[in-house]
């Protein structure tokens, strides 16, 4: 029974991974156009991401990325400012817009991204990151998840591309992968805090003590912070 209930954690933490690096397949194709702006134009280019290119990732079937683009490191001996090449799309359909959120460090709504976890975790470790769920406050209102690389060049770290994907969307897809019944999941992120969860005892963005992670079958996600826990659907509303 054990190792099935082991197997049932392997197979949903499969689901979970895959659906990870059909994102990141889509931040690859930012991260790879920037790379060939910044050796054709250098680092003062005006900009560095086609829009259209990026609203076709956006519109493309099958999308789970609702936000998309390239969010630059700051340079200002360099003349580079604060600047996002973000793209947004809604996720109950319509346009695609720019994402222009207050970059000016006078202004008291100043967005200082730099010190956002999904930007400076990968700009600190040269490795890519997951984040979440946290609630876009300058996008879609929505809790998200943010996956994000670092785009590395011969001049060094010129910021992260990356991708915003809703939860609830995340969450569908990932259980339509599984297909028929699956037993109860936690997701869980590196603090503890509950990134998807089929479970009723347990909610999206619930932060878990050290001493109320439940028992059960446990599977890390590659290359992300995250590992999935089965639960007894019973346990928590038992308690």
């Amino acid at each position: 029974m054990t190792s099935g209930r082991a197997g049932e954690a392997a197979r949903v933490a499969a689901a979970v991974s895959g659906l990870v690096e059909q994102v990141f397949a889509t931040v690859d194709r930012v991260h790879e156009a920037v790379l060939r702006s910044v050796e054709r134009s250098g680092l003062p280019a005006t900009r560095w991401v086609l829009p259209e290119g990026v609203q076709l990732l956006l519109r493309a079937p099958g999308q789970l990325a609702v936000g998309l683009g390239l969010v630059v490191a700051p340079r200002a001996e360099e003349g580079l400012p604060l600047r996002l090449e973000w793209w947004q799309a809604d996720p109950d359909g319509g346009e695609v817009h720019t994402l222009e959120p207050d970059l000016r460090p006078s202004s008291l709504g100043y967005y200082d991204y730099t010190t956002a976890p999904w930007f400076d975790v990968p700009r600190r470790t040269g490795r890519r990151h997951v984040f979440g769920p946290h609630v876009d406050v300058h996008g879609t209102g929505r809790y998200v998840l943010t996956l994000t690389e670092p785009v590395l060049a011969g001049c060094g770290f010129v910021g992260v591309a990356g991708a915003d994907v809703p939860v609830r969307r995340f969450e569908t897809s990932v259980l339509r992968r599984l297909g028929g019944a699956v037993a109860p999941f936690l997701l869980l992120n590196d603090e503890d805090r509950v990134v998807l969860s089929t479970s009723p005892g347990w909610l999206v963005g619930d932060l878990l003590a050290a001493d109320a992670v439940p028992e059960g079958p446990v599977a890390g996600i590659g290359g992300t912070p995250w590992r999935l826990v089965l639960v007894d659907a019973r346990s928590r509303l038992d308690a």
